[in-house]
């Protein structure tokens, strides 16, 4: 297929992310080969020329009622990150491709971790957070340093790879825990796999990037959290339900030497007053580490990539499945 095959993309982004990710260059890109318009999920009626939908933050499931008004319905396009709020068991029933745009917004989620772990090397949060406490200067303590630092992961999917590539500049060692993860891989990527317990064990800073499913439920909890060399810090960018908050409450509470930084939460959000956020050792950020503000775009832009490739019966670079979504966040 190429030109204008006279058939439509449906748009169902959240109105609060329908610019900011579907942007004019977008649309212009996509206007260029195809008709655009805006499906809504909970009330349009049937629309048999939509064969690509593009979905994203603020979408409602896409349900068997909503593909029932989708009978042509080919492709999803999702302009976002994991899609698991979105596709349903009938999306693949029907035998509907689905395209995510999880690597472009793994790219702000590694830039952020990256920055993180720096930041945790040179203490700079609790320095700051006693600092404010203080209400004046504090000493330069706990400022461990980048080069010699262990940093472990949890997880090699999209982040963790690229995490361990942004480390690898640096005189740094590695560790990786992930069981799907082989000797091969780990090597290209300059990281050492372990199991779970030498990984957090032995690592100045644990950075988790495993998906949230019933296996990984509170893989990190007080027995795990009992083994955080001292001193070490905590970052959790991928799924709140990784980390047992309670455990983590009361681990933090009695071992003030480790730092907590979390991204998610489970809930997420936390309640006011909840103990995370008075606690001199944590600090919590809400969800930012993903696509924000411009970076936004660039989710969008994927999708305008990958529809091209559609329209053009090439293979689609972001396809995923339901086997492989069971292995990401």
């Amino acid at each position: 297929m190429s030109g204008r095959p006279g058939w439509a993309v449906g748009t169902c982004i959240g109105r609060e992310w329908s610019r900011s990710v579907l942007t004019d260059r977008v649309r212009a890109a996509i206007r260029h080969r195809v008709d655009l318009v805006e499906f809504d999920p909970l009330s349009d009626g049937v629309r048999d020329d939509i064969r690509v939908l593009i979905t994203g933050w603020g979408t409602a499931p896409l349900t068997g009622d909503v593909l029932d008004r989708l009978p042509s319905l080919e492709l999803v396009l999702h302009a976002a990150g994991s899609v698991r709020g979105v596709v349903t068991e009938a999306v693949w029933e029907r035998g509907i491709r689905v395209s995510t745009a999880v690597s472009a917004n793994a790219v702000s989620v590694a830039d952020f971790t990256y920055a993180q772990v720096h930041l945790s090397l040179k203490n700079v949060w609790r320095l700051a957070l006693d600092a404010r406490e203080a209400g004046g200067p504090v000493p330069r303590t706990g400022v461990r340093g980048v080069d010699g630092a262990t940093i472990g992961l949890v997880g090699l999917g999209h982040i963790g790879r690229l995490v361990a590539r942004r480390l690898a500049e640096h005189d740094l060692r590695v560790l990786a825990y992930d069981p799907f993860a082989g000797p091969d891989e780990a090597a290209g990527l300059g990281v050492e796999l372990g199991d779970l317990a030498t990984v957090i064990g032995r690592s100045d800073v644990l950075t988790l990037h495993a998906p949230h499913n019933d296996t990984t439920h509170h893989m990190i909890s007080t027995a795990e959290l009992d083994l955080m060399p001292p001193d070490s810090t905590l970052l959790n960018t991928a799924r709140g339900g990784l980390v047992d908050h309670d455990a983590l409450v009361e681990f933090l509470t009695r071992r003030r030497d480790v730092f907590a930084v979390l991204d998610v939460t489970e809930p997420e959000e936390l309640p006011a007053g909840h103990p995370l956020f008075r606690l001199g050792n944590a600090l919590v950020t809400p969800h930012i580490a993903g696509s924000l503000g411009t970076d936004e775009a660039r989710l969008g832009d994927l999708a305008a990539a990958e529809l091209v490739r559609f329209v053009e019966g090439d293979p689609l670079d972001h396809e995923v499945n339901e086997e492989r979504l069971a292995l990401s966040a």
